[in-house]
């Protein structure tokens, strides 16, 4: 249960602060003069709003699903399997990703095409390695014997890392279609809500996949113990 305190605390502390860049505590109807003088970024848009709703969503279903495997991995038939190499590669290019993301949000905010093109290009493409790798290592453990349905444990594995991948696939639709409009649009300011979204989306799953990963391969547990016995 500690590890998924843990992850809580972390989502809850980047939702405070997420909220606190949004405006939202804000009272336009407090604001003194005519609507039309309230500065033009004052409120949030409809879809970022919208966005932090579905990570609030999505996180709490990871962190049910991390709490079941901490619950899980207690009981006498649980056997652990091994974590795949090429998993750190993956988190590696994903990481990558969520950077080149990154800059391009800041070359959208200054509206440099050329830059803005290039770091779409290059999240979309760690991306792709990255599930490529998660295919990688399913193919991997299957051929070692860690089947699905072998043990509850290896069920775990593939449903956090699926459910992980899966949601990974879906952004890649929306920041597709980003980038085919980075490729036609002249300006960069009408691409900047869109960029925003992506990057905000990727850094959020990468952060999900780092807790994962520590789970997974038992940090998360670990860090727990430390710091209970500092505590005590």
């Amino acid at each position: 249960m500690g590890s998924i305190l843990l992850f809580l605390s972390v989502l809850a502390v980047i939702g405070a602060w997420w909220l606190s860049r949004q405006g939202l505590a804000s009272k336009p109807w407090l604001e003194q003069g005519t609507a039309s003088a309230l500065p033009a970024g004052s409120l949030t848009p409809p879809s970022k709003i919208g966005l932090g709703i579905f990570l609030a969503v999505v996180g709490s279903l990871f962190a049910l699903f991390i709490s079941a495997y901490a619950m899980r991995m207690q009981l006498p038939d649980w056997r652990a399997l091994p974590i795949p190499g090429i998993l750190w590669l993956n988190t590696a290019m994903l990481a990558l990703s969520s950077l080149a993301l990154h800059g391009a949000t800041n070359a959208v905010r200054r509206g440099e095409m050329p830059a803005l093109r290039i770091g779409l290009l290059a999240a979309g493409i760690s991306a792709l390695a990255f599930l490529s790798g998660q295919l990688l290592a399913w193919r991997q453990l299957s051929n070692e014997g860690y089947l699905l349905a072998a043990n509850p444990a290896n069920a775990f594995f593939y449903v956090l890392t699926g459910v992980h991948g899966l949601h990974l696939l879906g952004g890649l639709v929306a920041l597709g279609r980003t980038t085919e409009k980075a490729w036609r649009e002249t300006a960069a300011e009408p691409l900047r809500l869109s960029v925003e979204l992506c990057a905000t989306y990727w850094h959020f799953l990468l952060l999900v996949w780092f807790v994962s990963l520590s789970v997974l391969t038992g940090w998360a547990s670990e860090f727990v113990d430390i710091c209970r016995q500092l505590l005590t």
